[in-house]
């Protein structure tokens, strides 16, 4: 693979010497579950990025409009918005919709990644399922392509925090 081929994460893993396995899938899968059972892996080791928006933050008098979050989470688990709401210590939150998630990140559904984001300023968050694993695959920035790499990289590169926003699905 060339680098103009590689993807701005594949390039971010490989400048700070983090090795990673890259797992290529046909584009028209676009969730997590199809990239688990298309790569033979267990969904509880495929994590999908979710985009979420704080709608309402309660009594917290921060000025200006909050900055959208990346959550990371299993392909086994779902969002739970109100404990999700809960552990960020605000009222309300939402899944960006389809077309705002795409605006808000400039990836596509199915590519996005929280690798490929880290200039943009946004928060990240991986669910505590995540803490019973050594490695995990996570989007590489394009639709097609995942990477393999351990929990303990990806959170030191991201700066992730820990957060309990899933339930079983």
């Amino acid at each position: 693979m060339t680098r103009s081929e590689k993807t701005l994460a594949m390039r971010l893993l490989e400048s700070q010497g983090i090795p990673f396995q890259m797992i290529a899938f046909p584009e028209t899968i676009h969730d997590a579950p199809g990239v688990a059972a298309f790569a033979g892996l267990p969904p509880q080791m495929v994590y999908k990025t979710l985009v979420v928006e704080v709608t309402d933050r309660g009594d917290r008098t921060l000025p200006g409009r909050p900055k959208p979050l990346l959550i990371l989470l299993a392909a086994h688990r779902t969002l739970d918005l109100r404990k999700t709401a809960a552990a960020l210590g605000v009222k309300k939150v939402a899944m960006a919709r389809q077309t705002e998630a795409e605006r808000l990140t400039g990836l596509q559904v199915g590519g996005i990644s929280a690798l490929a984001l880290l200039q943009r300023g946004f928060a990240i968050y991986l669910d505590e399922d995540a803490i019973l694993l050594d490695e995990f695959v996570v989007s590489a920035g394009k639709r097609g392509l995942n990477l393999r790499m351990r929990v303990d990289d990806f959170r030191r590169v991201t700066g992730a925090d820990w957060l309990d926003a899933g339930t079983p699905a």
